[in-house]
């Protein structure tokens, strides 16, 4: 169960804190609800607190996990399917886990292939989506600014 003021990650939407625990009627049956704000794209999201662990809401990796996940993914080779919708089916699986590692994998692979080749619409705002997700929780776990984060990343992961 999270805390007030706990900082979580909301797959597909990053990283946030939990504003307040609400109770409320789902039905006929009364829920706790975390209500969570997500700063970057200024939004609120409320869930029942119980569906929170099977919808993949974890709480922020500290620093050393992030340190660890982006070295991680950042030494990782890349391999992606040339097929078009294969590379952006398995490239959203990663980014719907919520998990760090995952995500920043689809930031390095799709970087990757763009240095290489244009990429589609689709899969450049798949790019920022999963960048803004990286960003997020680094921001949060090292309570850091976009600039230095984004320095972070590019150091650890993108080889920039």
């Amino acid at each position: 169960m999270f805390q007030i003021g706990e900082k979580v990650v909301y797959p597909m939407y990053g990283a946030g804190v939990v504003e307040s625990i609400e109770q409320d009627f789902h039905g006929t049956k009364l829920e706790m609800y975390y209500i969570i704000q997500i700063p970057k794209n200024n939004l609120k999201i409320r869930l029942i607190a119980n569906k929170s662990e099977q919808l993949g809401v974890r709480a922020v990796s500290n620093k050393e996990e992030v340190v660890k996940a982006l070295e991680y993914v950042g030494a990782k080779k890349i391999i992606m399917p040339e097929n078009w919708s294969l590379r952006y089916k398995d490239n959203l699986e990663k980014l719907k886990t919520g998990k760090l590692d995952m995500v920043t994998e689809v930031v390095k692979n799709l970087n990757e292939r763009e240095k290489r080749k244009k990429l589609s619409n689709i899969e450049k705002k798949l790019l920022n989506t999963a960048k803004q997700i990286v960003l997020s929780e680094i921001i949060c776990s090292y309570e850091i600014d976009t600039e230095k984060a984004e320095e972070l990343l590019a150091n650890l992961v993108l080889n920039c």
